[in-house]
């Protein structure tokens, strides 16, 4: 018996231990960065939609209005202003309309309150207000 290899119990105890310690140190850190992350992801969706805003603007000599809304930047409007020299393929890289990183749509006002245009995703919670991880993330305010 003495030549058996393996672990002991007191070995196993020990190595589960340590792996719980260092899990409990280091989940919180890593689960509190995922709402930066997707706040710092909204910003970076609503800056490239302003970007395709102004390449629709550029070719067209408008911005799509309220009703047509982001969805003209992937497919020609049917309604409304209809743009005379839309881009074959669309003006967004993917070719579909992103969700927030909250799996909500983005909301689009044009003409906007604050600009031209108007572009917001409500946050973490879906509605409208909110604070930290639930804020609204608006195209006009985006030092938070």
């Amino acid at each position: 018996m003495r030549d058996a290899k393996g672990f002991t119990l007191l070995e196993i105890l020990v190595v589960v231990f340590i792996l719980s310690l260092l899990a409990a140190i280091v989940a919180p850190k890593i689960i509190g960065r995922t709402d930066d992350a997707r706040i710092a992801e909204a910003k970076v969706q609503i800056r490239n939609f302003e970007t395709a805003l102004k390449l629709f603007k550029m070719d067209n000599g408008f911005y799509p209005d309220t009703e047509q809304g982001l969805a003209a930047l992937v497919e020609k409007p049917a309604t409304g202003k209809i743009p005379q020299n839309y881009r074959d393929g669309g003006y967004l890289e993917q070719r579909k309309l992103p969700l927030d990183p909250w799996k909500n749509p983005y909301i689009y006002i044009s003409p906007g309150l604050y600009g031209d245009f108007d572009i917001l995703s409500y946050g973490a919670d879906g509605k409208e207000g909110g604070k930290d991880k639930d804020a609204d993330i608006t195209s006009w305010d985006m030092q938070r």
